[in-house]
């Protein structure tokens, strides 16, 4: 039997948990509970979900696939929709009758483990490989230490998550030697809208977390967010081409939404999952429809 409850969210109509229980025991213990595909990022914010298990037709996971493992559950799948589900992030793809057979316990297991150990992969190395940017391991434990130093002079501070649409695009488009670059050219207008102190990091494939290590209000956060947006906003030059990210947005501050670390990097990342995201208007190039050029310091280097 497993020492680790293994919290697992099913989203309708999408039903595997009879199959949790009672035998199951021997991967579990399991925690069940379901929801329909517009409530997952609010119940995602509200508490911690290690297995999100979705119905193929589905595509919404994607914005979370680098905070838990993603079970696809779909009828016939072509071996290029298994790739592309596979490529986005999801742990594993099975049918409609694999979902609460004999073996369902163990394939959410497997898939739970496979998503920690690629998580601890990429936590093992100080830094992102494209951008330089400190990850969420790094942020965490800043944020430890500057809780810390203010038990006894409480000052507040705030943590934004940004969650960026447009990479995958890019790397179908141009290539993930492109899609590197743009992460680089993001990292960079990220950190030449904040301050000297302040702390930006890469949270995930297509995230990024901010640290305001310090601000007098909220307001303060919600104004550095909208000057971020604005800053993305603008068309990146990448491998010769205009491109073009739309981004969501979540904040959490101390301590109206938490004092622990990922309780806040939680909140800011379930937030940002439910935003809409602006910046692209539904195109995947603004170039497409005759938009502004890049901005006048984002060359071509990568």
């Amino acid at each position: 039997m497993s020492d680790s409850l293994l919290r697992v969210l099913q989203v309708e109509p999408v039903d595997g948990a009879a199959a949790l229980a009672g035998d199951s025991a021997a991967f579990g213990p399991f925690e069940v509970a379901s929801c329909p595909a517009g409530d997952v990022w609010q119940r995602m914010a509200g508490g911690p979900v290690d297995v999100l298990v979705v119905p193929g037709e589905w595509d919404g996971w994607i914005r979370c696939a680098s905070e838990v493992a993603v079970v696809v559950v779909a009828e016939a799948a072509a071996p290029d929709d298994c790739l592309l589900w596979w490529r986005s992030g999801a742990q594993d793809v099975v049918s409609a009758a694999e979902v609460g057979a004999a073996d369902w316990p163990r394939r959410l297991r497997a898939a739970h483990e496979r998503q920690r150990v690629r998580a601890a992969t990429r936590q093992a190395f100080a830094t992102d490989v494209h951008t330089g940017l400190p990850h969420v391991g790094q942020l965490i434990e800043h944020m430890s230490h500057l809780l810390a130093l203010r038990e006894r002079e409480p000052a507040p501070m705030a943590l934004l998550v940004l969650r960026i649409e447009g990479l995958a695009t890019t790397m179908a488009r141009l290539g993930a030697e492109a899609a590197g670059a743009l992460r680089r050219k993001i990292a960079v207008r990220l950190r030449a809208g904040v301050r000297a102190s302040d702390v930006v990091a890469s949270v995930g494939d297509d995230s990024f977390a901010v640290l305001l290590s310090q601000i007098d209000t909220t307001g303060d956060a919600d104004r550095v967010g909208r000057k971020l947006l604005t800053a993305l906003g603008e068309t990146f030059r990448v491998g010769g081409q205009e491109v073009a990210v739309s981004t969501a947005l979540g904040i959490a501050a101390t301590p109206a939404d938490g004092t622990q670390p990922a309780e806040l990097l939680r909140r800011a990342s379930g937030l940002a999952a439910s935003a809409q995201a602006v910046g692209r208007d539904g195109y995947a190039n603004r170039a497409e429809r005759g938009g502004p050029a890049s901005a006048a310091n984002d060359d071509d280097a990568s």
